[in-house]
């Protein structure tokens, strides 16, 4: 595997880390910037909403950049809104730092996993966006404890700087760790890339990935109340039941990607089938503990893991150009606003039970998006080629190997 796919994964967890840290430090923040919880709370939806709406338009503001150099340019921008949230003194400044980090974020994502696309043989680029994502997952599992832990001991201004510390460390790897190559797959310039998505299927495509990912999110974001209030464990027990939770996430993503460029579709399938599953049951099994537990990390195995399946699905149905997967990564976090926005409606509505209900059908539908496509095998013939419809890495990488280096 290319280490330039290890290096994305480092800034991917920084980005994530910074996504999370507001979430774990809500009542610090209150304090600190004279806020109420519910208004620190609309920072995490600003940061969602700047990712889903400005995430695109950043993207083709670099489109004519070099990879690398988009990702540094990116890097600078990421790094200047968590200095200004480390420096904030007001809630105003809080929310544009958290706009300004929310769009970095998603175009980071874009142009990340196009080069992950890029710098990889067709037949392995599933594996590869996995190992890239682990970014995601860690930062679920390590980053939000760290920043949490971090912003409790020494305070949220601390919080953010050892994010922006963790930046920098990501910024150089990247200078240093990624090859240098001219253009991006599939990447013609603005009319190309914008073309692309005059396909109805691949407006199918992207659904599939909202709906996954909303369906995982609408139970996720309510684990605490309904692991508290529903399942009755003690609130100290829950960080522990969501770092299983997490490292469910890492175990389920390495899997994922093991069979995600060759079984596409099928893995696509299984897991909406497993999501509902697993969803279903822990609506109707929520007040026994171990069911409970055994459904919660089901949901991590096969929820947001299936990331490398969904972005190999619309690089092929697309094209692997930095748009396309920065859209793709919009409507994704769509997913996560749906979900969240959606559970909290249907919780005062029908209760704790009803965000799993409501994941479940979301999942369901989900899985409606995947059937019409045809479970096709992908077998790779002979070097450079694959049996999918992927076109060949361009010209202007065709020198280099599977791992960057020059052959």
């Amino acid at each position: 595997m290319p280490r330039a796919v290890y290096v994305l994964a480092l800034g991917i967890f920084a980005m994530v880390t910074s996504e999370f840290v507001v979430a774990g430090l809500m009542p610090q923040m209150a304090d600190g910037l004279n806020a109420t919880v519910p208004q620190i709370g609309y920072l995490i939806t600003a940061f969602a909403v700047a990712m889903a709406a400005g995430g695109p338009f950043l993207t083709v503001a670099l489109m004519k950049r070099p990879p690398r150099t988009a990702l540094m340019v990116l890097f600078a921008i990421f790094l200047a809104g968590n200095v200004l949230a480390a420096t904030a003194t007001g809630y105003a400044t809080m929310l544009v730092a958290r706009i300004v980090t929310g769009i970095a974020s998603q175009a980071f994502f874009g142009v990340g996993i196009s080069l992950c696309a890029q710098i990889t043989r067709p037949e392995v680029r599933g594996r590869a966006i996995s190992v890239a994502m682990n970014g995601l997952m860690l930062g679920t599992l390590l980053g939000l404890p760290l920043s949490t832990l971090v912003g409790e001991r020494f305070g949220r201004r601390a919080a953010f700087w050892t994010i922006t510390g963790i930046t920098v460390i990501a910024a150089v790897a990247t200078l240093f760790g990624a090859p240098r190559v001219q253009r991006v797959e599939g990447g013609g310039g603005f009319r190309q890339e914008v073309g692309v998505f005059r396909k109805p299927r691949l407006w199918l495509v992207l659904s599939t990935s909202t709906l996954l990912i909303g369906a995982t999110f609408s139970a996720f974001s309510y684990f605490n109340p309904i692991l508290t209030g529903l399942t009755g464990f003690a609130t100290g027990t829950v960080p522990l039941l969501l770092i299983a939770y997490g490292a469910a996430t890492v175990v389920g993503n390495t899997v994922v990607g093991r069979f995600a460029d060759r079984h596409t579709v099928p893995v696509l399938a299984l897991g909406l089938v497993l999501n509902t599953v697993f969803l279903a049951g822990f609506a109707l099994l929520a007040d026994v503990p171990a069911a409970a537990v055994v459904c919660m990390t089901g949901i991590g195995l096969v929820g947001v893991t299936m990331n490398p399946a969904m972005a190999t699905r619309v690089q092929r149905t697309g094209n692997a150009g930095p748009l396309v997967n920065t859209v793709h990564s919009s409507f994704i976090t769509l997913g996560v606003i749906l979900g969240s926005s959606l559970g909290a409606v249907v919780i005062d509505a029908w209760g704790l039970r009803a965000p799993l209900w409501l994941g479940a059908a979301m999942a369901l539908l989900g899985l409606a998006t995947v059937l019409p496509d045809p479970a096709r095998r992908v077998t790779p013939t002979k070097r450079g080629e694959s049996g999918d419809r992927t076109p060949p890495l361009p010209s202007g990488i065709s020198s280099f190997s599977a791992g960057g280096v020059p052959r």
